[in-house]
C-alpha cells in the first residue's frame, strides 16, 4: 500500500555531495528533522518514483548546511536547532522558541522606505503569526514572516506516549488536515510491522480524504471571494461547506472527521443509505459549484484582483521546493496521489489538476478543478467499494522498527517519520506539513504587489501555522 521508501546511513562528508546528486537526478527535498536516540539529522528526498530517506549520525553538534543545496532547508535547520540544539546554517536567531529580546528582522533602507508591521495577533478567528512589510508607498518590497507562535512541544509529546495514543495526536496536528495526517500516522506504524489494510478500509480512507479535500477548498473560494471584494461568494461557499460538514456528522459522527482514519483501517463504515446521501451531496455540489465557478470566471472586478497577483513562476517555485496545490497552480504536475503503488490510489486513478500562470486566479482555478475530480473520486470509490472487513488489528511492532507515511492532503504532502520505542511506546515521531515548504513562496509571491493584496495572496495559499510549530 505504500511507495518504495530508499534507507540509507551517511557520514558528514556526504551529507551535501549526495544531496547534489538528488537534485541533479530531478530529486526535491520533502522532509528535514532530528532524533537524540541516536543523535541524527535525517532528510526526506522525493526522486521520481521513490523515497529517499538519508540519516546522518552526529558525532557533535554541528553538521553541514543543506540549505546551500535546498533553501526549504533553512527553517527546518532552525527548528532543529531550537528543539535538539544541533547547530546548521548561518541564520542563529530563534524560530520556534520566543522570548523577550528582540528579533532581528533583516532592515531594508532607501528613500521612501517604510515597515508595516501586521500581527502576531490577527483580527478574526485565526493562528497567530507575524509578517513584517517593507514597503515604497503601497508597493511590497519585502515581507518578512516570523512563526512558531503557536509552538506546543507535539514532538516530545508523542514521546511520552503508546503507538495507538500517537495516532489521535497525529490526528490533531492541524486540524483542518486530520484525515491527512491521521493516514500518514496510520501508514507509517503499519509500515513498522509489514501489515496492509484491508481493501475496504484503504478506500474508506480515500473517501475521507477526498471529503476533506472538498471542505477545505469549498471554504478557501468562499474566503477569496470575500477578499477580492465578492462577499457574495462567501456566502454561498460558506453554506456548501456547512452542508458538507454537516453530513459528515451525520455519517460519521465528527464534521472534521477527526479519530476515522486509524491503524490498521478506519473506525467507520459506509451502508446503503450512506451511500446514497454522499452520491446526492455529489450531484448538489457539482452543479452548485459549477454555476459558481461561472459567476468568478466571468466577474470584472475579482479577476482583475486576482490574474497577475501574487505571481510564483514555475522556476521559482521548483527553486523553492514548493508542492501541493501551489506547485500545480505554478505548472508543476506533482500529486502523491499519482505516485506509482500508492493503494488505493493506484487503482482509483486519479487526474492530475495543474495550471500555469502561478497568481492568485491560477490557484483558484486548481481548487476548482480538484473540487470536481474529488466529486468524481467519491463517486468512483462509492460505485467500486470493495466488500469485506474495513480494519485489521496490527501486532506490536520490534523496538527500533521504523516506518514513513506519506499521503497528499489537500495542502500538499503530509509526511510522518515514526519509530517504535519498547513495549508498544512512541521513540520518535515526525509529523511534516507541507507548509514548511510553502511558506517561504509567499515571501516572493507578494514582491511587487501591493499591501491591500497581501490578504488575497496569502489566503490564495492558505498555509497551516499549527503544522509547522511543532
Amino acid at each position: 500500500m505504500s511507495v518504495l521508501v530508499e534507507r540509507h546511513t551517511v557520514d558528514a562528508a556526504d551529507w551535501i555531495p549526495l544531496h547534489i546528486s538528488v537534485r541533479q537526478d530531478g530529486g526535491r527535498l520533502g522532509a528535514l528533522w532530528a532524533s537524540e536516540r541516536p543523535a541524527a539529522i535525517h532528510a526526506l528526498s522525493v526522486v521520481h518514483e521513490r523515497l529517499l530517506h538519508l540519516e546522518l549520525r552526529l558525532t557533535d553538534l554541528s553538521y553541514p548546511d543543506l540549505s546551500s543545496v535546498f533553501p526549504a532547508a533553512a527553517r527546518m535547520q532552525r527548528a532543529i536547532r531550537d528543539l535538539h540544539g544541533f547547530r546548521s546554517g548561518h541564520d542563529e536567531r530563534p524560530w520556534l522558541i520566543h522570548g523577550d529580546e528582540p528579533y532581528a528582522f533583516v532592515q531594508v533602507e532607501g528613500d521612501g522606505v517604510h515597515e508595516i508591521p501586521v500581527g502576531p495577533v490577527h483580527a478574526g478567528i485565526i493562528e497567530p503569526g507575524h509578517f513584517r512589510f517593507s514597503v515604497v508607498g503601497e508597493r511590497v518590497l519585502r515581507l518578512e514572516q516570523r512563526l512558531g507562535y503557536v509552538h506546543k512541544g507535539i514532538e516530545r509529546r508523542f514521546e511520552s506516549m503508546t503507538l495507538t495514543e500517537g495516532a489521535r495526536l497525529a490526528g490533531r496536528v492541524s486540524g483542518d488536515s486530520t484525515v491527512a495526517f491521521a493516514w500518514a500516522y496510520a501508514m507509517a506504524l503499519e509500515s513498522t510491522v509489514g501489515a496492509t489494510p484491508p481493501r475496504r478500509g484503504l478506500w474508506l480512507r480515500a473517501l475521507l480524504l477526498e471529503r476533506e479535500r472538498v471542505a477545505n477548498h469549498l471554504g478557501d473560494l468562499g474566503y477569496l471571494g470575500n477578499d477580492g471584494g465578492l462577499a457574495f461568494g462567501l456566502a454561498q461557499f460558506s453554506r456548501l461547506k456547512e452542508d458538507l460538514l454537516r453530513l459528515n456528522g451525520r455519517l460519521f459522527g465528527h464534521r472534521l472527521l477527526m479519530d476515522r482514519v486509524v491503524p490498521g483501517g478506519t473506525s467507520v463504515d459506509m451502508d446503503p443509505a450512506g451511500t446514497n446521501a454522499v452520491l446526492e451531496e455529489a450531484e448538489h455540489l457539482e452543479e452548485e459549484v459549477l454555476a459558481l465557478r461561472a459567476i468568478y470566471y466571468d466577474h470584472p472586478g475579482l479577476q482583475d484582483r486576482c490574474i497577475n497577483c501574487g505571481r510564483l513562476d514555475a522556476r521559482l517555485a521548483a527553486e523553492l521546493g514548493v508542492v501541493g496545490l501551489a506547485a500545480r497552480a505554478s505548472g508543476i504536475a506533482i500529486d502523491a496521489r499519482v505516485f506509482p503503488g500508492l493503494a488505493p490510489y493506484d487503482e482509483l486513478e486519479p487526474a492530475l489538476c495543474a495550471h500555469r500562470n502561478g497568481d492568485v486566479a491560477s490557484r483558484i482555478v486548481v481548487r476548482f478543478e480538484e473540487v470536481f475530480e474529488s466529486l468524481r473520486l467519491q463517486r468512483r470509490i462509492l460505485a467500486s467499494l470493495p466488500s469485506g472487513d474495513r480494519r485489521i488489528e496490527l501486532p506490536e511492532p520490534a523496538e527500533g522498527a521504523s516506518g514513513i507515511g506519506w499521503i497528499e492532503g489537500w495542502r500538499g504532502e503530509v509526511f510522518v517519520a515514526l519509530e517504535a520505542g519498547a513495549g508498544g511506546t512512541v521513540r520518535r515521531c515526525h509529523p511534516h506539513d507541507p507548509s514548511w515548504l510553502n511558506w517561504p513562496a509567499l515571501e516572493h509571491a507578494v514582491l511587487g504587489n501591493i499591501v491591500p493584496d497581501f490578504p488575497l495572496i496569502n489566503k490564495s495559499f492558505n498555509l497551516s501555522y499549527s503544522g509547522a510549530d511543532l
